[in-house]
């Protein structure tokens, strides 16, 4: 970490185990990684919506997994008022269940004193019959009023540059999320329907820093207007 802060400025920062893992290996980094300069997306992660059968499941799970969120983020020492982004893997129009659990999730962790964010696609996905639907959009419109904070996924070449270093990077919005409070422009490995034209990918299919001469660190890439994204000034 401290070799890719020559180039990098913040980092994601999991509060919970990643997907498919029962440890967090983040936890009790905040302090090493903070005293190098970094910044934060914090990030916690999602059910997928396979889990969410009924009202009651997304009820209780959002309500959960909020709370789960907000512990973490306080015992690793973060500041209230912090925005959390919910990790959402799933891409395309999501269901009235999980719209439900995303609801749920919003409301309990904004009454632990967090702000709510999401992590999901900002791809557009073909329906059929000339209609598209993208993820973040969804969420928009069906978690209206609730102010939700977007960190989007879109690595399809254009509007992404491709796995290379920016020294004047595009703003989040070039992503096609007029508002995203981040952009992940590269995803690794590349991403076969999506990337497939992305330049600057090693053999392996992964992306790597320009510091990273060895290529020891595969890495997804992220823009944002702030080099502490997660805190709003």
């Amino acid at each position: 970490m401290r070799e890719l802060r020559k180039e990098f400025s913040f980092t994601g920062y999991w509060l919970t185990p990643p997907p498919e893992e029962k440890r967090n290996s983040w936890t009790g980094r905040r302090r090493a990684l903070e005293s190098q300069g970094y910044g934060f997306l914090l990030l916690a992660r999602g059910r997928a919506p396979s889990k969410i059968h009924d009202a009651a499941t997304a009820q209780q799970a959002g309500t959960g997994d909020a709370r789960e969120a907000a512990r973490g983020a306080t015992a690793e020492g973060f500041a209230a008022g912090a925005i959390i982004f919910l990790d959402i893997e799933d891409g395309g129009r999501l269901g009235g269940t999980y719209h439900a659990y995303l609801k749920a999730w919003a409301d309990e962790l904004t009454k632990s004193g967090f702000r709510p964010g999401v992590y999901c696609s900002g791809i557009a996905v073909d329906e059929g019959q000339g209609v598209t639907v993208v993820t973040a959009e969804d969420i928009r419109a069906n978690e209206a009023p609730r102010d939700i904070a977007y960190w989007v996924f879109n690595d399809a070449c254009p509007p992404s540059p491709g796995c290379v270093s920016l020294d004047i990077p595009p703003p989040p919005s070039a992503s096609g999320m007029q508002d995203a409070t981040a952009w992940q422009f590269v995803r690794s490995p590349r991403d076969k329907q999506t990337a497939s034209r992305c330049a600057g990918f090693a053999r392996d299919e992964n992306c790597y820093g320009a510091a990273d001469a060895a290529k020891k660190w595969f890495l997804d890439m992220d823009i944002a207007a702030r080099p502490n994204p997660s805190f709003v000034p």
